[in-house]
């Protein structure tokens, strides 16, 4: 069970307290009168849901970005259980970020992974998300801790990803046994870093994966405000952490936006995405661009499920699965040559290209 730990100022612990409470009451009260917001769920998730979502509804209406984060962290949910994982700054001389290094290692992968939270928070929601991820799929992850926007727009966030992703082939950690990962907008990086990378001639990772990846800066699809009840983030958040990553930079959506690139020569895509989140029909999109392009992908959507419902990690049957998942996407894309893994399609998966041999690709490719 879940433990709340509250931190930071008193005015905001004190409104984050009455806010869970608040929206506590009312979906238990709906609920006891049998109006779920979405029958699939429990009332715990639910709760979550509407929570975060008002989270970050006060964290935008506040004028000061510092405040706004302060107040997005004045309350955190702690399981019971906490990962076993020995968190280690990055040493001096080294790109900042915190290595995540499992207490059990179950293989010889690594991850780079990007957080999310629009390039503008780097939440301690999200650093638990990365510490359970090393803890349950049993690999060391290194998450930079990039520069934010809006102090920082563009190409802030991409130079710091390639440097980090320099640092670890530097480092020794053969691309054939690392893998690029990132949410929301940790996913945008991710996609982004591998066309950099292409462009670069560095060689790709083994693969690449995003969970409820952001890809198109602009508007697309119905789902982006369409699923604004169901959803954590809303379709408003979107433009605006659109308009502080351009900065004022003169960049246009196109440019920004992992659907309009040339998607060839990455490494192979797998993705996932929540049926009621916003971004899902974007992330459909994206894929099926991917698709047209020849590029390996594939893309597993839970029908019921909202904005990176991973980060629920063993409370919630869905997320263990997509974890489970992760971990199957991994292994198969790290295993030597000649060394068969498995990982099929499920009933979740709606676009997939991925090849069955010669999925690792860790050449350079020409511009």
């Amino acid at each position: 069970m879940a433990k709340t730990k509250l931190q930071g100022r008193l005015r905001h612990k004190a409104r984050s307290l009455a806010t869970i409470s608040l929206i506590s009451a009312r979906v238990l009260a709906r609920r006891a009168v049998g109006r779920p917001l979405v029958p699939q769920w429990g009332p715990l998730f639910e709760i979550a849901n509407l929570f975060w979502r008002a989270q970050f509804d006060h964290a935008f209406a506040l004028r000061d970005i510092a405040e706004a984060r302060a107040y997005f962290d004045s309350l955190v949910h702690v399981l019971d259980s906490s990962p076993e994982v020995d968190i280690r700054p990055s040493l001096p001389g080294e790109p900042r970020g915190d290595w995540f290094i499992p207490r059990t290692r179950k293989g010889e992968a690594t991850l780079l992974y990007f957080h999310g939270g629009g390039y503008t928070f780097y939440a301690a929601v999200t650093r638990q998300l990365i510490a359970m991820l090393a803890d349950t799929l049993g690999f060391p992850i290194f998450a930079p801790d990039y520069r934010l926007t809006p102090e920082h727009p563009h190409p802030a966030q991409i130079e710091d990803a390639l440097t980090a992703y320099r640092f670890l082939l530097a480092q020794g950690v053969d691309p054939s046994r690392l893998v690029v990962c990132g949410d929301s907008a940790g996913g945008h990086l991710m996609l982004m870093t591998l066309i950099e990378l292409r462009k670069a001639g560095l060689p790709q990772p083994a693969i690449g994966i995003g969970l409820s990846p952001w890809t198109d800066v602009g508007r697309r699809g119905a789902s982006q405000f369409g699923n604004d009840r169901y959803d954590l983030v809303q379709g408003y958040m979107t433009l605006q952490f659109a308009a502080w990553l351009k900065g004022g930079g003169g960049f246009g959506d196109a440019e920004l936006s992992p659907i309009d690139q040339d998607l060839r020569g990455l490494a192979p895509l797998y993705l996932q995405a929540g049926g009621k989140e916003i971004l899902v029909d974007m992330i459909r999109d994206f894929a099926r661009t991917a698709r047209t392009q020849n590029a390996p992908v594939r893309l597993d959507v839970w029908e019921h499920m909202t904005h990176e419902f991973q980060a629920h990690g063993q409370e919630l049957p869905e997320s263990r699965e997509a974890i489970k998942r992760l971990e199957e996407a991994i292994r198969w894309a790290v295993a030597p040559a000649g060394e068969e893994t498995g990982f099929p399609s499920t009933p979740q998966t709606e676009i997939d290209t991925l090849p069955e041999e010669g999925k690792r690709c860790v050449t350079a490719h020409p511009t």
